[in-house]
């Protein structure tokens, strides 16, 4: 697996088009329902997290489904605390579930002003 991290705007998914092929339609484009892992590319994790009881056994419920995919998940998880609780919950779950998928992953890119800077 592929995981592509960075702040807002910085240019992920226009990355991940470029360096792997992908096109629009091998995106799936994370809300709060399921994920589509049959897709080859799964963009905007942080918004998957946000409300979800457990992202984490989530992602390791489905493991066998995105080995082969690139993930691309927005850099929510630092900067200044969230003073809502509810938002840092959110961005917790997003840095934890990070921190997982990093772990998992073979190759973390992570994307700024659209440079790649390669973590692993």
């Amino acid at each position: 697996m592929i995981l592509i991290i960075g702040g807002a705007y910085q240019g992920k998914l226009d990355f991940a088009k470029d360096a792997f092929g992908i096109t629009d339609a091998d995106v799936h484009t994370c809300g709060t329902g399921e994920i589509n892992f049959s897709k080859r590319c799964i963009y905007k994790i942080e918004e998957f997290t946000y409300g979800h009881p457990d992202p984490i056994g989530y992602f390791k419920a489905h493991r066998e489904l995105w080995q082969d995919s690139i993930l691309i998940l927005q850099d929510i998880f630092c900067g200044v605390v969230p003073m809502g609780a509810e938002t840092r919950v959110w961005r917790q779950d997003t840095g934890r579930l990070a921190q997982y998928l990093s772990k998992e992953a073979f190759q973390i890119s992570r994307i700024f002003c659209g440079l790649e800077q390669r973590l692993k």
